[in-house]
């Protein structure tokens, strides 16, 4: 138990500063509503932490309307479609065209430069390399929390709301009551094997292949660098594969009568990524609120995880300003109720393109041949790429 630390008041405390609990500092401050980030990381880790990013339409929306910053649209690449490539052959998907719409791929440590940027600019407390060890009294109108900070200094911030924003090993989600919870997940027998190349692009829209040796995804970074993945079993070494034997490994799985080629170049990037669905019910719990990946995950596949973080945030963001502005909890109380709708839609659009594109582990060929035909049905239906582009670009926001 913490003796004698420094008191700090706030309105909203936002444990986690990555993407989502930035994002939300922001809309909270333009609004007058005070608050304080904690983030555990320092600056410089979560700057130079290298994660894909697929932007809905709503989410660079969200950046540029409220004024954090217009890199987003110099430096994002934006994309009118995908291709779904299967028995060698590619069946592109014009977003445009089916529904109006598309994606733009910026960088996830890309948005936090930028909203961290932002925070500094407008002189938004935020707070790297500080612990958080307790929440306090979130079941009351004053709930606490307290943190440790580099130089060993204790804080605890007494808030009207707290907000967990802190990722999917969330601490902030690990204090809520085992009585109030309940978990669904899924874990995967797969993972992906992702790299990062000095090359150019290999084709002008991402391609998802689905293929006998397993999953491709040839994605993009910007004009001379360019992030892809492969299928792989969740416990392999990266060390274990040379550049010759990766772009191999590649090259086979895109493989197809039209003699599609890679472009190749040095690999400076291998990760081996995990595939989970998680989803905590309920996203709140008191005056405790969870957002972004500290309430769910989603397998990268769809490109639903900074969407649906966003997503939250605006949610919550509006019921806070609703009880602050008002002094009605009536949205607060109904936030978890509301994300969760839109949550589960991203969960089956995730599971669902997972399962389609992925090789089964075990070879079973029941499945592969039903995931072809699944493939065959979606790109031979008007409909059916109708409700693959609504789902990846995004449903309205609620």
């Amino acid at each position: 138990m913490v003796q004698n630390p420094r008191i700090l008041k706030t309105k909203v405390g936002i444990i986690g500063g990555g993407p989502a609990g930035l994002m939300l500092s922001h809309l909270l401050a333009k609004t007058g509503i005070d608050n304080i980030v904690v983030e555990m990381r320092d600056h410089e880790t979560i700057r130079n932490t290298h994660r894909a990013g697929i932007l809905e339409a709503q989410a660079v929306q969200m950046l540029t309307e409220s004024g954090v910053d217009g890199r987003v649209l110099t430096h994002g690449d934006e994309h009118a479609g995908i291709d779904l490539r299967f028995n060698g052959e590619s069946h592109p998907l014009d977003f445009r065209d089916l529904v109006d719409a598309t994606v733009t791929l910026y960088a996830q440590n890309e948005v936090f430069v930028d909203l961290s940027a932002a925070r500094h600019r407008d002189q938004g407390d935020v707070r790297y390399s500080c612990e958080v060890t307790e929440i306090l009294d979130m079941e009351t109108t004053t709930p606490k929390f307290r943190f440790t900070d580099a130089e060993g200094t204790e804080f605890e911030v007494h808030a009207d709301v707290i907000v967990g924003a802190d990722g999917s090993r969330s601490f902030a989600r690990r204090q809520m009551p085992e009585t109030v919870k309940q978990d669904f997940k899924v874990t995967y027998p797969f993972a992906w094997f992702g790299i990062l190349t000095e090359a150019p692009k290999s084709a002008p829209e991402l391609i998802y292949a689905n293929s006998p040796h397993g999953f491709a995804l040839i994605s993009q970074r910007s004009e001379t660098v360019q992030r892809m993945y492969f299928q792989c079993d969740p416990n392999e070494d990266v060390n274990a594969w040379s550049d010759d034997r990766i772009w191999a490994e590649l090259q086979k799985r895109v493989d197809g009568p039209d003699n599609f080629q890679l472009k190749t170049g040095p690999i400076f990037d291998k990760t081996v990524l995990g595939f989970r669905s998680f989803v905590r019910e309920p996203l709140s719990h008191g005056r405790l609120f969870l957002i972004g990946d500290a309430g769910h995950t989603v397998p990268p596949t769809g490109a639903k995880g900074l969407n649906l973080a966003f997503a939250d945030v605006k949610v919550l963001f509006e019921a806070l300003d609703s009880y602050f502005s008002t002094g009605s909890d009536h949205l607060l109380e109904g936030y978890s109720d509301l994300a969760l709708k839109r949550v589960w839609k991203a969960q089956n659009f995730s599971y669902w393109m997972t399962s389609m594109l992925h090789t089964p582990v075990g070879g079973d060929p029941f499945m592969a041949k039903r995931a072809l035909g699944e493939l065959e049905t979606v790109t031979s239906s008007r409909f059916g790429q109708q409700y693959l582009a609504e789902s990846y670009t995004g449903w309205p926001h609620a």
